[in-house]
């Protein structure tokens, strides 16, 4: 990805997607996503059980293809959904549920060949989400190479720079692991997108804020922002019916959020505002359910207040 600054408009005052791929591609980007089959390290027992407590039995995939039918059948299959809602559009293959470099290199390029060559000349890039312990140089020079016939783009799924909340989350996984991916995969020039979580227990204001800082020392080129999603059949639910912490209103999302756009580095490109869930899963906030909604908050939030991407970031 070439960062140009800025994509700011007059509605939404930070680096967004959309208006990224309007000027770079002229075209609605679609992500397929995909379920190549994976697991993860936290998952299996290689470093822990049970994977993160948020975490859903889909591993987060809950929009992803089904794991029964071959790579190319989802993608088709999804595609033809975009294409009643996008038409015209290009596609980037989106390796969505669980940790997607977590395998052997011949089996990683099996599945991203196949999702690229489905319909090959409309496809742009792309996209596998992992996680930082599941980066080896091995595999960040083979995504360098893959790189150089296709857009390769890697998002990593940090949550909080807060190693306390990472134990508690059961993340398994340092913050110098995931350092080590990013030097990684940079090396080999790969687009990087990481994922925060915004009200994970315990958790205030100043630890969003410390997490974005985190994520502005490093060489990071793209950021998608989640409200914590407190969903049936987990262990962080199962913590909840225990011990009530705190689920962000509302209002605190839109605020916090908004302040961690403030002090965002401002050649960061934002993929993401809200985050979803399957309704029948969804235990709080029952807010979410209205994503557009939140997302609009958001940005009248920052337009009332004369608020931007790196305004506070600028004056550090």
């Amino acid at each position: 990805m070439v960062i140009k600054l800025n994509y700011f408009t007059k509605d939404k005052p930070y680096n967004s997607l959309n208006e990224y791929n309007r000027k770079h591609y002229n075209a609605k980007i679609a992500k397929i996503p995909l379920n190549g089959g994976f697991t993860c390290p936290n998952r299996d027992g290689t470093k822990g059980i049970g994977g993160c407590t948020f975490c859903s039995a889909k591993g987060s995939g809950e929009n992803a293809g089904d794991i029964k039918k071959s790579i190319k059948d989802q993608f088709l299959e999804i595609k033809e959904i975009m294409e009643n809602k996008w038409p015209n559009i290009l596609y980037m293959p989106y390796f969505q549920a669980y940790s997607n470099t977590y395998s052997n290199l011949e089996d990683l390029k099996n599945k991203y060949n196949e999702a690229i060559n489905v319909i090959k000349e409309k496809t742009i890039g792309i996209s596998i989400a992992t996680r930082g312990d599941c980066i080896s140089e091995e595999i960040a020079k083979y995504l360098g190479e893959l790189n150089k016939k296709i857009h390769v783009q890697v998002e990593l799924g940090l949550q909080t720079s807060n190693e306390e909340t990472s134990l508690r989350i059961n993340r398994c996984m340092t913050n110098d692991e995931f350092i080590n991916a990013v030097n990684l995969l940079r090396k080999e020039n790969i687009e990087i997108v990481v994922h925060v979580i915004t009200g994970l227990p315990n958790e205030e204001l100043e630890d969003n804020l410390n997490t974005i800082n985190f994520i502005n020392s490093l060489d990071i080129q793209g950021i998608k922002f989640h409200s914590l999603l407190l969903l049936n059949n987990t262990k962080l639910y199962e913590e909840y019916k225990e011990n009530k912490f705190h689920i962000l209103t509302k209002e605190e999302y839109v605020k916090y959020t908004a302040l961690q756009i403030c002090n965002l580095r401002d050649d960061i490109i934002i993929h993401r505002l809200a985050a979803d869930a399957v309704i029948d899963d969804l235990i709080e906030p029952k807010w979410t359910i209205k994503k557009l909604t939140v997302m609009n908050d958001i940005d009248k939030y920052m337009r009332n207040n004369n608020l931007y991407q790196g305004i506070y970031y600028k004056k550090k």
